[in-house]
């Protein structure tokens, strides 16, 4: 085994159970564990040196991000949202308009 292999420290970080355990889920699936998932991304760093992936901010156009604006201010409270009893009662009123 090379000297780069060998492991001789540990790292140590906190993060959500509920993500840790679909992280692990996932990883499983693809035959690794989420130690060596992590290791893959910290060698595949090393190799770019830095991030293996593009690092950016989500820009849509003016009418998804009004659409996204209006999701959250349903969610917050701010907007109240219409709600329909049934698929037909929203079927409905669509063809009504």
């Amino acid at each position: 085994m090379s000297n780069a292999m060998v492991k001789n420290t540990y790292f140590n970080m906190p993060i959500n159970s509920d993500k840790k355990s679909n992280l692990e889920a996932l990883y499983g699936s693809l035959g690794m564990s989420l130690s060596e998932a992590v290791n893959i991304f910290f060698e595949a760093s090393l190799l770019v040196g830095g991030l293996p992936f593009n690092v950016s901010l989500p820009r849509f156009n003016r009418e998804t991000e009004s659409a996204i604006q209006e999701a959250r201010d349903i969610m917050s409270g701010k907007v109240k949202a219409k709600s329909y009893n049934s698929a037909k009662e929203l079927f409905d009123e669509l063809d009504a308009e």
